[in-house]
């Protein structure tokens, strides 16, 4: 692939969930960051039967926490996806270095990381309805930035 895209997963609760995103990085060429604490343990069974043998064709970086994720990111920009943001992400302009950014199943982000993003964007949703699953929502938007930066 021609860009440089990341997918970030901010303390993710769900081996499943997590194991699906390691899957589509692979298959799209995109490294993944895990920002620690995980909900639950890295070995888990579950992680590794929905990755699959994608699992050895991913690049992985664990951080072990917010901060030290902060530092390691260098000048890349990051881009939130929330159901708090108030710009589709079929309106927003990528950029090949971005860094997408998805929050915890069960919590999404604290106000503090959601305000040092320097993009935000949603997926809408038909009336009364929430949200999508974190993996769906991550397939959406990287699938988006991947064919607006081809």
């Amino acid at each position: 692939m021609t860009h440089a895209l990341r997918l970030a997963l901010y303390q993710p609760d769900m081996p499943t969930n997590t194991g699906s995103m390691l899957r589509l990085g692979a298959c799209l060429g995109v490294p993944l960051d895990i920002i620690e604490p995980c909900g639950f343990i890295w070995d888990d069974k579950r992680l590794h039967r929905v990755a699959m043998d994608y699992i050895d064709h991913i690049n992985v970086t664990r951080h072990q926490s917010w901060e030290v994720f902060q530092k390691a990111k260098g000048g890349r920009r990051l881009v939130l996806l929330s159901t708090k943001a108030s710009i589709p992400y079929t309106d927003f302009a990528f950029h090949p270095d971005d860094t997408l950014m998805v929050g915890r199943e069960s919590a999404g982000v604290p106000d503090d990381v959601h305000e040092a993003c320097e993009g935000r964007v949603l997926i809408p949703m038909a009336a009364g309805l929430r949200s999508l699953n974190v993996a769906l929502s991550a397939a959406m938007v990287l699938g988006e930035a991947v064919r607006q930066l081809r």
